[in-house]
């Protein structure tokens, strides 16, 4: 029996994209399903797509309808404003470059999805500014001194922590974290990870984890390889 929609985080069917002028597809993926809470490690080498796979399931490409669905919405039937309203409510976002404000503080950066974003506020408990400190606490990054210091002040791995918290704050219904690790040495890396996947579980978010580094694949609950997901030529 096949899962219901309020029960799944993440559904890909058949799946074929193509960047505009390209003479072939990047994408070809006939099926991926993410159970609500699930963490998913998907591994592969550099340029091989995992990173377009990750702008699809954002919405930031147009795709067409009945390919992918976040919960029950189809991302094929969004347009402009709707797509960007949507992503901020139930999507957080982790990348390699971390894309943080750097002239805002950790803890303003930490609160820019519940700026924009009513139902991430309201899941936050209303008091979105104690829940930004505590999962800044959470990851490592203790007290308000940090919280208060702009971004571009602080070190690669609490960069790192501000992003996963941004990430995180208002429990969105799915992370996507793009080789979110790739700058840290291997001690920092594990430490990272661990921290991530305690705190999805803490808020029953699902995590699709992009990686070309096997040795982490153990943290997940789901392991799948991107060179047999995406079936070019199909």
């Amino acid at each position: 029996m096949g899962q219901t929609p309020a029960m799944t985080a993440l559904q890909i069917d058949n799946l074929e994209y193509r960047w505009p002028g390209a003479p072939s597809n990047t994408l070809a993926i006939g099926s991926l399903h993410l159970k609500a809470g699930e963490t998913l490690f998907l591994h592969g080498p550099s340029g091989c797509g995992k990173s377009t796979l990750i702008s699809a399931i954002a919405g930031v490409v147009d795709l067409p309808e009945d390919a992918v669905r976040v919960g029950s919405q189809d991302m094929g039937r969004l347009r402009g404003g709707a797509r960007d309203r949507f992503r901020v409510d139930h999507l957080g976002m982790i990348f390699q470059v971390f894309n943080l404000v750097p002239w805002l503080s950790a803890l303003e950066n930490v609160l820019l999805p519940c700026t924009f974003s009513q139902r991430r506020h309201d899941r936050a408990g209303g008091a979105p500014a104690t829940a930004a400190q505590t999962l800044l606490d959470e990851l490592g990054l203790d007290g308000p001194v940090v919280a208060s210091k702009p971004a571009s002040s602080l070190s690669v791995g609490q960069q790192q922590r501000v992003a996963a918290a941004r990430a995180l704050i208002g429990a969105p219904d799915l992370i996507l974290a793009d080789e979110p690790t790739s700058s840290l040495d291997e001690a920092a890396k594990v430490i990272f990870v661990d921290l991530l996947v305690r705190e999805c579980a803490r808020s029953g978010t699902a995590l699709v984890f992009v990686s070309h580094d096997r040795g982490l694949e153990q943290h997940f609950d789901r392991s799948v390889d991107f060179r047999d997901l995406n079936r070019l030529g199909v």
